[in-house]
């Protein structure tokens, strides 16, 4: 699918919305009409655009019919106005083209984020952490809103894994980039001779779906209750507030504990499973379609290694776009503008070579 199909797809969405959300049945039924709205509003900035978008192109189509007339003022006239309206018109194809990285889920406004702590033991789990403060901190500084879903602490301070939700402006279209192999290479804080250690953790970053994008009903998954516990099995509470989730169908199993409330944890476990349950259908479609988009960047392969984060030479290195900068310490603390930059601009390149304004 081109960007000209997304963009076709998305304002037939955005119509169906409007005249979904009119009609009396849909508006009898809140939960319903909130999940439209949400979903109606992340789509309207785009949707207007990409309306005057083609009522441009049909300007264009006039005015070049007038271009052809016999009257010399007229021609004159027509092809004045047609020179400023391309120019008008491919300023709003890149503004657009910019809208439409990430591809289909490019406006989602809420996503879910995986960590895991991947070979290398405890220095793993160390590194892990790293990572979701580093995440955390630039959520900080974007204005989004981040909650920690899930967590599995080490022994020693860091994450065998942890699930975030961020909530904001533009969180899956920067952080989908994030989703693959993650490699560090440092001295641990245990080496006592100082050599440098490597190991890793991998990123999965899903899509958050609306809740009648995904019919999950109760009987399509197994609840499980058990006590939270802590590092070393230690229990840190004594009653069956921790929630398993086990999907039947794909056998996707999600659990949380990080609340003390188990109706808290069955709710973050039920949108945690929407997000792997979208991802699953998403997969599924990508397999099937012959015709996908190919980018070194967008493909969302956790088994792919995607950056270094080499300490010792302060340095940071995304694999897929060959870059290089030597500010890992500020990348680290929260700042990874730099790095994001890049692959929106990689992406937008490459989205420029496979399609163009007619």
């Amino acid at each position: 699918m081109n960007v000209r199909d997304e963009l076709e797809n998305k304002l037939k969405r955005f119509d169906e919305l409007e005249h979904l959300m009119s009609q009396p049945a849909v508006m009898a039924e809140s939960h319903k009409m909130a999940a439209h709205a949400r979903e109606h509003g992340s789509l309207t900035r785009l949707a207007t655009k990409y309306r005057q978008y083609k009522k441009m192109s049909d300007d264009m189509h006039g005015l070049t019919e007038m271009a052809q007339s016999s009257d010399a003022d007229e021609r004159e006239l027509a092809q004045e106005e047609l020179e400023s309206l391309r120019k008008q018109r491919e300023a709003l194809w890149d503004e657009l083209l910019e809208m439409t990285i990430g591809g289909e889920d490019a406006n989602r406004s809420r996503c879910v984020m995986e960590i895991r702590a991947g070979t290398g033991g405890e220095e793993a789990a160390l590194f892990a952490r790293d990572l979701y403060e580093m995440y955390k901190y630039n959520a900080e500084h974007k204005g989004w809103k981040v909650e920690i879903m899930d967590a599995s602490p080490s022994e020693r301070g860091g994450f065998k894994e942890i699930i975030l939700g961020f909530d904001g402006e533009g969180v899956y279209r920067e952080l989908q980039f994030e989703s693959g192999g993650h490699r560090v290479q440092r001295v641990p804080e245990t080496e006592a001779q100082g050599r440098i250690h490597t190991s890793a953790a991998t990123v999965a970053v899903l899509a958050e779906p609306e809740d009648v994008e995904i019919d999950l009903k109760t009987e399509d998954y197994r609840i499980d209750k058990f006590c939270a516990s802590g590092p070393g099995g230690q229990h840190v509470n004594k009653t069956e507030s921790a929630i398993r989730l086990t999907h039947y169908e794909t056998g996707i199993v999600v659990q949380c504990q990080d609340e003390k409330s188990q109706h808290k944890n069955l709710a973050k476990a039920i949108r945690v499973l929407k997000s792997r349950l979208y991802d699953h259908k998403r997969q599924e479609e990508m397999k099937k379609r012959s015709d996908t988009r190919k980018t070194l960047i967008g493909s969302g392969d956790r088994s792919e290694r995607i950056r270094t984060y080499n300490f010792p030479q302060n340095r940071i290195t995304d694999h897929r776009i060959g870059l290089t900068l030597y500010k890992l310490d500020s990348v680290i603390a929260g700042n990874l503008q730099p790095v994001t930059s890049a692959l929106l601009e990689y992406e937008r390149d490459q989205l420029r070579g496979d399609t163009e304004a007619t």
